[in-house]
């Protein structure tokens, strides 16, 4: 859930980088976020995430408040949550941890960087298939 073009094309190179195959949902504001989780949660046929990318400073809702919401969904209170930010606070790192984030990334400025992103989201599905087996 990212409302930067540019950040939603990283996003889209660190995924594709990661080697997980994954299809894409993009929600452009905190309400748009709510919506789909809803809606997943409310009808068994939606499609509901399996990981969620989540930027902090979304318009109309607060990632804090997205967060919050999934959080206490049916269906999509168990999707793993990688929070996306440009903040580097710990406290707010802590903060967002405790309301349910699995990972924290702070949003690079370097391409190359940015990629690192993926290996999150690879160490994500690893984590699965091992507690799984």
């Amino acid at each position: 859930m990212d409302d930067n073009v540019s950040d939603v094309f990283l996003i889209h190179d660190a995924i594709q980088a990661s080697g997980v195959k994954a299809r894409t949902h993009v929600a452009r504001d905190g309400e748009k976020a709510i919506g789909f989780f809803d809606e997943a949660d409310g009808d068994d046929d939606a499609p509901c995430p399996h990981l969620v990318i989540l930027d902090m400073n979304l318009p109309l809702r607060s990632g804090r408040e997205v967060l919050q919401h999934l959080r206490k969904g049916r269906r999509s209170g168990q999707t793993r949550v990688i929070v996306a930010t440009t903040s580097n606070c710990a406290r707010e790192r802590d903060e967002l941890m405790t309301l349910g984030a699995n990972r924290y990334f702070v949003k690079p400025t370097e391409y190359d960087e940015f990629l690192k992103l993926g290996l999150l989201i690879k160490e994500l599905f690893a984590d699965e298939t091992t507690s799984s087996v």
